[in-house]
């Protein structure tokens, strides 16, 4: 029997199967037989468990209908201990592009005006791999540090890879960059634009986080006007300084002088 168990760092209940332990449902205290994605566990998990995980997320603020209009939709949410703070984080479907969309929330934000918001665009090569050609991981881990601070901020994660052209053409591009290319020409070179990233996402998780305006940490004004065109109140915008180092220096000169960045 599933009965609710000890909080989380963010006071969202744990499920027990009675004994301490924690369950998935199938008996098995969180030990899977094989692969497993939401549809396998709503095949498998009993209503009473579904119910459970829905209230969770609905504890915090949030809802599992889809929003009328909307193509973001809330699919899952948990407790997410980090090197710099404990956060939960909710996950998103996208049913305009097939993309998954994480959310860092940290605190109650619902109502929330001027919330620090970080929207960081996924990169494989920084923020998994520790790349220094860009500034990436560096970004993402000093939002999650200043949101920590603050106690209320929120850090989405989009599923736009190389400023939207994809791992394999980032690849491609960054071969152009060995043989001289900046990251704008190396772009053009292929046939892309040099920033093809859309934030219709972005604003649609905002609106269902409840937030009524963000402080953006940003360098990027474009990232501050894409959210406006999606009805988004952006009160005002805090930099992302991150010092240069000798393999991304070039990189960071071209995004200030070609791309409008401002540190």
């Amino acid at each position: 029997m599933l009965t609710q168990g000890k909080k989380g760092t963010s006071g969202i209940p744990r499920l027990t199967d009675g004994s301490g332990h924690g369950s998935n449902g199938n008996g098995s205290n969180g030990k899977s037989s094989g692969g497993g994605s939401s549809y396998r566990l709503r095949n498998r998990l009993p209503d009473s468990t579904l119910q459970h995980f829905q209230g969770t997320c609905r504890a915090l603020g949030f809802d599992f209908e889809q929003k009328k209009g909307f193509a973001v939709k809330l699919q899952a949410c948990a407790d997410l201990p980090t090197r710099h703070g404990s956060f939960v984080i909710a996950a998103f479907s996208d049913s305009k592009t097939g993309k998954e969309h994480t959310a860092l929330i940290k605190g109650d934000v619902s109502g929330m005006h001027a919330c620090p918001l970080r929207i960081h665009s996924q990169c494989h090569t920084g923020d998994v791999l520790g790349s220094l050609r860009c500034d990436c991981q560096a970004q993402l881990e000093a939002s999650m540090k200043y949101i920590e601070s603050r106690q209320q901020g929120v850090v989405i994660y989009l599923q736009q890879e190389g400023r939207g052209i994809g791992l394999v053409n980032k690849i491609r591009a960054y071969n152009l960059q060995d043989m001289g290319f900046d990251t704008v020409d190396a772009n053009v070179c292929l046939g892309l634009p040099p920033d093809a990233r859309d934030y219709g996402a972005a604003s649609e998780i905002i609106q269902l986080l409840g937030i009524r305006s963000v402080c953006l940490l940003t360098n990027n004004p474009s990232k501050i006007e894409g959210l406006r065109e999606h009805g988004i109140r952006v009160t005002r915008r805090m930099p992302l300084v991150i010092k240069a180092n000798e393999h991304n220096r070039e990189y960071l000169a071209t995004k200030r002088k070609r791309m409008g960045h401002l540190y």
